[in-house]
């Protein structure tokens, strides 16, 4: 819950002899307000252990707004009608500002969470056999995490200088695999049907997968910065004091054991952390 303003004593003076009451002592008055979009309510708890700190340490109380639609947290924040946003990734901002003007920044990191192969049939990268089939994403940015992740892996190859490969960017498939290409939330289902499965974390602990269960994990690398989730501001207000404290407060330990705490090691603190 949300900590309630605090309002200072009314105090009243010799009403009936004066007939008048001394000023109201606001600290309420001077407490500043700032709101972060945040998609589903997954994060809400954490924000609500941020709020406190921000009350307690600053005077600033921290409000979420849930939107259900990826698109509409920057277009609030673009036009100004909300502070902040934490949500998406760099690649989904970068490519978000190019299509409307480069109006939101990024301020501050949070936390990454590796895409992971999962499989029924394998215990291990190595056992994979010629012509079995994996299931990938099917949409741009999903679908280029996969890819990724299976080059990484030694599975495949892929053409270099690509900014969004597909399955027609495989440049070598030593083991003829087959894909098949699904929607990201259907990864799970597709598991069951297929020899691996590249499958996001958020889709993976909606099925109830452990995340342990996977037989590879995406390395965290120079490769992946563009998948970094970030507190996003309006381009314009990217310095305003009350943000940094947000952020400053985001980015502390406290966080990293609420993260540790809720998900393990399905999203790592990634604020503090070398890519090599």
């Amino acid at each position: 819950m949300h900590k309630g303003l605090r309002i200072g004593a009314i105090l009243a003076v010799s009403a009936f002899a004066a007939g008048t009451i001394a000023p109201v002592t606001a600290n309420a008055a001077s407490k500043k307000t700032v709101t972060v979009g945040i998609v589903g309510t997954s994060d809400k708890k954490l924000w609500d252990q941020i709020n406190k700190t921000t009350q307690k340490k600053y005077n600033l109380k921290v409000k979420t707004k849930v939107f259900t639609d990826y698109n509409q947290p920057n277009k609030a924040v673009a036009d100004g009608s909300l502070d902040l946003n934490s949500f998406q990734h760099r690649y989904f901002l970068n490519n978000w500002n190019k299509s409307n003007g480069h109006k939101v920044k990024a301020i501050g990191k949070t936390f990454i969470t590796p895409i992971r192969l999962y499989s029924e049939k394998h215990k291990d990268i190595k056992d994979f056999k010629k012509g079995d089939t994996i299931a990938v994403p099917n949409d741009g940015t999903n679908e280029d995490r996969a890819l990724t992740l299976l080059q990484t892996a030694g599975l495949i190859k892929l053409k270099k200088g690509v900014d969004l490969p597909t399955l027609k960017d495989i440049k070598k498939n030593k083991l003829d695999l087959n894909f098949k290409e699904v929607a990201a939330d259907q990864g799970p289902s597709a598991l069951k049907s297929t020899d691996g499965a590249v499958i996001n974390t958020n889709y993976a602990q909606e099925a109830n997968l452990k995340l342990s269960s996977a037989i590879y994990v995406a390395p965290i690398n120079k490769k992946s910065k563009q998948w970094i989730n970030v507190i996003a501001a309006r381009k314009s207000d990217a310095n305003k004091k009350a943000y940094k404290q947000v952020v400053k407060t985001y980015q502390s330990k406290q966080t990293k054991k609420y993260l540790s705490d809720t998900w393990g090691k399905a999203e790592v603190p990634a604020w503090d952390i070398k890519l090599k």
